[in-house]
């Protein structure tokens, strides 16, 4: 009985280790985003992204540039981008091949879901962050709308990475107290 107990309190730790593995904390928001779930989707669309991306030399997203979003300012900024992903790109991305299109689909929705959970933390935006908000769309607009939505959806793992950067690592002794 004895192991029993102690193999079921190894298995409830590491299932309350995933659950937390998929939490963004940002600052005092925490939302629940599958990034593997994202990668994959992402991985499956990305050879055609990346065939047709080859002409575009212009960037979007740079991780030192996300990375140096204002402390406090990452929910505010996530929420743009994920609004900026939803109405824009993913609006105007198409694909001939069926399960590109697919995973399009599944990547708006799973933003659609981040961005709704995102809401009741009512991120404030500074200035700043909006402005860091208005290059990449300024920079997206003066691309015809088809490549611009092809180089945006090519730099999702810029923007995933920046994500991920916001998980906590699993802290083994949190349910052994």
């Amino acid at each position: 009985m004895k192991v029993l107990s102690i193999c079921l309190l190894v298995i409830i730790t590491s299932l309350a280790g995933l659950a937390q593995s998929r939490r963004l904390h940002l600052g005092g928001c925490s939302v629940g985003a599958h990034t593997s779930e994202l990668r994959r989707h992402y991985n499956a669309m990305r050879p055609d992204v990346l065939r047709r991306d080859t002409e575009i030399t212009v960037r979007f997203l740079r991780l030192p540039t996300l990375r140096n979003v204002e402390e406090g300012q990452s929910c505010c900024f996530l929420q743009l981008l994920l609004r900026f992903y939803i109405e824009r790109v993913f609006s105007s991305y198409s694909s001939s091949g069926l399960e590109d299109q697919r995973s399009a689909s599944a990547l708006a929705n799973a933003f659609f879901s981040i961005r709704r959970e995102l809401k009741p933390c009512n991120c404030q935006c500074t200035e700043e962050t909006h402005r860091l908000m208005d290059s990449v769309h300024s920079e997206f607009i003066k691309l015809n709308v088809t490549l611009a939505s092809v180089k945006a959806v090519g730099e999702l793992d810029t923007m995933m990475d920046w994500m991920e950067s916001f998980r906590q690592p699993h802290q083994t002794g949190l349910l052994m107290r």
